[in-house]
């Protein structure tokens, strides 16, 4: 039997792997502390700079500001104003910056030595690199962290997705990767929460990062993903993975055998070039990934661009970010309603989103400064965030359906990279408003806009076939001669 066969036969979403998909997307609040951290401890509270004579080195610039509000961050330890204002979005940037790295690493390592091993190193680093963050004597320890702590946050992003996927059927892979995007905007509320509770930057550091421990010492218990082991001609050990599966589901399984045939397919010299090259020279996957790339730097840019935004907006800087978490949540059942329909699908779903997003960021540039509208301009920005998380959302779901499952984690990792390029440019776009306030919204609504159009561009993968090898992706079938495949990408 093949691996959607053997799925179907141990349980395709049994209580083992419920159990093993809740550890995985609970993860996803600990990250989403480590993405959001940023916005609270590098708030920016009142001050201003006691009139006198002009300082002559900085240390004098530093003992003129004074801050006028009881609030403890960054800026106000190390006071980030003014001149030095730049760093604070420097740290952010650099921890999407560690994300680009992470992703471009971490992605092929796991689909070359497996899933496990990276996750569970990442994520440990990661927590190690955050307590460095949480007791950094300087800023520049501060950054450095930072671009670890990313560099760890982008290497496991991918995996964790990627293993909720190959843990169950096919049939649950909407459901568990809109858990997964769920739990990290339950994260984003959470984290306000936390934020509201514990003040200091450094208490709220370590009490994030200590939520990481509790996730790894759950993680250890995962196994390998068995998809990954079947295409790694390691079927033995994948029918051991499935078959502790089943007996953990309580299902009675006395012949599990899986087809050898692919053990021989990845011995083959030639088709075992399945690295990013791979991305690059095959004419299928060279045109969605470079459609997919773009997406999901939009995604990224338009998704980051009003969060990280959120802190600056008027009001409670918590409640802000508490806000912008919890609009995302209704986004998910939404795109998963749409995904599943005939008439809808992936394709048309994600570029549908991705336009309304758009259009909603355009709606706040029609909107008068001198109205004093604030309301209307935070209702379509929230408008946009929840728009642009729906096809976030997809976006992950359907590229990991693009992609076979040999390549799958290295065209995430692409495609990831890409994203993390939005994100080290989303820190900066909310302070273009120093150019003219419309500028922000313009950058987000073209982005959203030109993604939109350019997604239609994929094929749609609903109720497909799930390509495990690239000879499935390009295979002599009925359905791929040749003038068809110089027209279906």
């Amino acid at each position: 039997m093949d691996v959607e066969e053997a799925f179907r036969t141990v349980g395709e979403f049994g209580p083992y792997q419920k159990q093993a998909v809740a550890i995985i997307v609970l993860t996803q609040v600990y990250m989403a502390f480590q993405s959001m951290l940023i916005v609270l401890i590098g708030s920016t509270p009142e001050y201003h700079v006691e009139q006198q004579q002009v300082p002559s080195s900085s240390q004098e610039l530093v003992q003129r500001v004074v801050f006028t509000e009881d609030f403890d961050s960054i800026v106000t330890e190390w006071f980030l104003v003014k001149q030095q204002a730049y760093k604070v979005n420097l740290a952010g940037s650099l921890f999407f910056a560690g994300l680009l790295v992470g992703n471009i690493v971490f992605g092929p390592l796991s689909d070359r030595i497996g899933r496990r091993p990276v996750y569970l190193s990442g994520l440990f680093l990661e927590v190690v690199f955050g307590y460095v963050t949480a007791f950094a004597p300087s800023y520049e320890v501060f950054a450095a962290s930072r671009l670890l702590v990313g560099l760890m946050n982008g290497g496991i992003s991918v995996v964790c997705f990627v293993l909720v996927q190959e843990y169950v059927g096919k049939s649950y892979w909407a459901m568990t990767g809109t858990l997964t995007s769920l739990c990290f905007a339950i994260g984003i509320a959470l984290f306000a929460a936390l934020g509201y509770l514990i003040r200091p930057w450094r208490n709220l550091t370590t009490a994030a990062n200590s939520f990481g421990v509790l996730f790894f010492l759950l993680s250890v218990t995962l196994p390998e993903s068995p998809r990954w082991l079947y295409c790694q001609g390691q079927t033995d050990r994948a029918e051991q993975v499935l078959r502790h599966m089943a007996m953990r589901n309580g299902n009675t399984v006395t012949n599990l055998m899986l087809q050898r045939v692919v053990a021989a397919k990845v011995s083959s010299p030639t088709k075992r070039q399945t690295g990013l090259l791979q991305l690059v020279v095959h004419p299928v996957l060279r045109i969605r990934t470079v459609v997919l790339m773009y997406v999901w730097y939009s995604c990224s840019l338009v998704y980051y661009g009003l969060t990280l935004g959120a802190g600056d907006s008027s009001g409670s800087r918590y409640m802000n970010v508490a806000m912008y978490g919890l609009v995302e949540v209704p986004a998910y059942p939404l795109c998963m309603y749409f995904i599943n329909k005939h008439w809808a699908g992936r394709r048309k779903s994600m570029s549908s989103f991705l336009c309304l997003s758009g259009s909603a960021c355009f709606c706040t540039v029609l909107i008068p400064d001198n109205t004093g509208s604030v309301l209307s301009v935070t209702l379509l920005a929230l408008l946009g965030k929840l728009m642009v998380s729906a096809a976030f959302n997809i976006a992950y779901i359907y590229t990991s359906e693009l992609y076979p499952t040999v390549i799958r984690n290295a065209g995430l990792g692409v495609c990831s990279m890409s994203c993390r390029v939005g994100g080290i440019m989303a820190p900066f776009v909310p302070s273009m408003r120093v150019l003219h306030s419309s500028v922000p919204f313009t950058v987000f609504s073209l982005s959203g806009l030109s993604a939109g159009c350019l997604g239609l561009m994929l094929p749609e993968t609903l109720n497909g076939p799930t390509a495990e090898t690239l000879d499935e992706l390009t295979g002599p079938t009925e359905f791929k001669k040749k003038k068809k495949k110089k027209t279906e990408y």
